[in-house]
């Protein structure tokens, strides 16, 4: 299958198992595009004692996941570009939206 899932929330638990959703569907055998969408491009800035998002990133991209972030947004936060935020375009959402079999919003 392959899974589109949008991220546009900053709640740490609810970042924190997008990521191990997103993990394990790649152990199924799924590819998995994340789009980070508004305050989703901040998910690098959210761990605390009880979720270390920021380990559950980096299993995502080693296990074959990717993430876009929305341009835009990261500049209305004044982030730069990392390797779990890559700059992206609405026709990279598009396409997630358009090639994928299920899209999830959380």
């Amino acid at each position: 299958m392959k899974l589109g899932m949008i991220l546009y929330s900053n709640d740490p638990e609810t970042v924190y198992q997008a990521f191990r959703l997103g993990i394990y569907s790649l152990g199924q055998g799924d590819s998995v595009n994340m789009f980070l969408l508004a305050r989703g491009v901040e998910c690098e800035d959210l761990d605390n004692e009880r979720f270390n998002i920021t380990k559950e990133i980096k299993a995502f991209l080693e296990a074959g996941g990717k993430t876009y972030s929305c341009t835009s947004c990261m500049r209305m936060r004044a982030k730069g570009e990392t390797q779990a935020c890559p700059l992206s375009t609405m026709a990279d959402l598009y396409r997630i939206v358009a090639d994928s079999d299920r899209v999830i919003t959380l």
